[in-house]
């Protein structure tokens, strides 16, 4: 199996039975659900190799280099933000308290420091435009950072989300040492599951073991589709459309960036962390509105694919054809215009938002069944 990156599978779990500390006297740092996410993803190893949030350097390598210190690959800085007012002794113990105000784990302190903001957003987004939901998150941060490993005391669990599928790395890598599976291919996504990504993951399986259904459960846009709606769209496409013993579903509690290039190169790194050795890249990865080209995220994958263990599986913009009557892409596909319906997530939530039921061509009828039920109610 492939190994994680940087070779070590990090685990920051910690009892907080360990810390002969004062808790109720510590200085605290409220944390909002991005952040909150990426504690779980430092914790549970999905970030490896990081132990803990990134300090004022490395947060530069990575946005100007692509690079962490020891020059392993990283495309997105991991930071912590605080209030102007805050500043920190060096080697201090500060809590993380999430917005119910419950103390999820601890930070020690090795950096203070200011970044700018616009700085940020144009190395991470390409973008200082407010309407970008990534920027709009930066920007609402004061421009004060800490840095240092953190302790988290408990694991992330997505209430509305059965907890079986709330896996970590280990565990989904234990999953596929049990079934012998050793080549697995992963597909990113926060939208349901419609028949050009139904196309392009079962094209993508056929020369490898297994695949991984992996949705993304963290914080995501407000009019994106709920975590657990899309659930039930998922467990149905899989238990009625795909072999159950080689296609495995497990969550993600990442928060999203919408990122574009950017975020695919994460997103790899992260499935490689999973235990999975390819991923598909598809049109358009991790983007938003018009904010990236259709295939730039392949474009930079391309660029840094030998520093990268995991391999992308790139595929173009997948259609259904009424000639052919099937999905396909230009590759296979002779026929164009009219005869061609362009599917995307968009399209579906349109639908969705005027009580419209997709079509068969745009979504299997148990998943369009879920979709239009949850739009009713």
């Amino acid at each position: 199996m492939i190994k994680p990156h940087g070779g070590e599978l990090i685990n920051r779990y910690f009892d907080k039975s360990e810390f002969d500390l004062e808790f109720e006297n510590l200085n605290s740092i409220k944390i909002n659900s991005s952040i909150l996410c990426d504690c779980e993803m430092i914790a549970n190893g999905g970030f490896s190799p990081l132990k803990g949030f990134m300090n004022k350097s490395e947060i530069e390598n990575v946005c100007e280099n692509l690079k962490l210190n020891n020059n392993l690959i990283w495309a997105i800085p991991v930071f912590l933000p605080v209030l102007k007012s805050q500043n920190f002794k060096v080697g201090e113990y500060v809590k993380l308290i999430n917005e119910d105000e419950k103390v999820i784990g601890l930070v020690k302190i090795d950096e203070n420091f200011e970044l700018d903001l616009d700085y940020l957003c144009e190395h991470i987004f390409g973008t200082n435009d407010l309407n970008h939901p990534g920027v709009k998150v930066v920007k609402s941060y004061s421009g004060n950072f800490v840095s240092g490993d953190i302790f988290i005391f408990e694991k992330l669990i997505i209430n509305s989300v059965d907890c079986k599928y709330q896996l970590s790395p280990k565990q989904v890598r234990d999953k596929f040492i049990e079934s012998g599976v050793d080549t697995v291919v992963a597909f990113q996504t926060r939208n349901p599951i419609h028949r050009a990504h139904e196309y392009i993951i079962k094209t993508a399986m056929e020369p490898y073991d297994a695949c991984l259904i992996h949705p993304l459960i963290g914080t995501t846009k407000s009019d994106d589709i709920k975590e657990d709606v899309r659930m039930d769209c998922y467990k149905v496409l899989i238990d009625n459309y795909f072999k159950t013993d080689n296609t495995f579903l497990s969550t993600l509690s990442n928060a999203m960036r919408y990122a574009g290039p950017k975020e695919a190169i994460l997103h790899l790194i992260i499935r490689q962390n999973y235990g999975c050795s390819h991923m598909i890249i598809g049109r358009d990865h991790a983007g938003v509105g018009d904010y990236y080209g259709t295939y730039q995220a392949q474009e930079l994958v391309r660029e840094y694919i030998d520093e990268l263990e995991i391999k992308p599986i790139f595929f173009e913009h997948a259609f259904y054809c009424k000639v052919c009557k099937n999905v396909a892409t230009s590759k296979t596909c002779p026929h164009t215009g009219e005869n061609l319906l362009h599917l995307s997530g968009t399209k579906v939530r349109e639908m969705l938002s005027c009580s419209i039921k997709p079509p068969k061509e745009f979504s299997r009828d148990e998943v369009a069944e879920i979709l239009i039920n949850s739009y009713k109610k």
